[in-house]
């Protein structure tokens, strides 16, 4: 008896994030409200509906990440993840699956934030870590690894891939039993 009275809630605690970021027109102005917002209440009501449409639709852009401009991502949100302290520059375009993290090993000498220029292109599935300047109009390959820094008007690629020649691979796939 009890589920068949829950299931709406959480349909209604599913949808409730949706209906809210669509009637305050849109995710990014959502963010903005929470950001801009004075009264604790309302700022950690907002942060929570944030928080749980980023988590439904797959993507992350932290509380303290600095966005100078709505970043254009021609494929949506899909996978992207934008760590607290990162800094996105003016007209980045961002495609599916990129990480742009932070570094946080007391011991590295690369901790802290990416912080990124205006007019990046960064391909699917590229990386970014650590505390790294990329410069304006970079672009970055698909699926590279950035973990130094960039200068402006440069282009990075990851390495070309190299074929190895192995005989005899046993490439079965054994499941794991319980």
């Amino acid at each position: 008896m009890n589920r068949i009275i829950l299931k709406p809630i959480f349909i209604l605690g599913d949808l409730f994030p949706q209906i809210f970021i669509w009637w305050n027109r849109g995710f990014w102005r959502t963010r903005i409200k929470m950001l801009e917002q004075r009264d604790k209440n309302a700022r950690e009501f907002l942060y929570i509906v944030c928080n749980s449409y980023m988590r439904k639709f797959g993507f992350f852009i932290g509380y303290t990440t600095s966005l100078r401009s709505e970043p254009i991502l021609p494929h949506g949100f899909n996978g992207i993840y934008i760590s607290g302290g990162a800094s996105v520059g003016r007209g980045c375009i961002i495609f599916p699956n990129v990480i742009i993290g932070s570094n946080t090993l007391p011991d590295s000498k690369g901790q802290g934030a990416p912080q990124i220029g205006d007019n990046c292109y960064i391909g699917a599935g590229a990386t970014i870590i650590g505390k790294v300047t990329i410069g304006n109009n970079c672009r970055i390959g698909a699926n590279t690894t950035v973990s130094q820094d960039v200068p402006d008007n440069c282009v990075v690629i990851s390495q070309e891939p190299r074929i190895l020649q192995k005989s005899d691979l046993d490439n079965t796939w054994t499941p794991f039993t319980y």
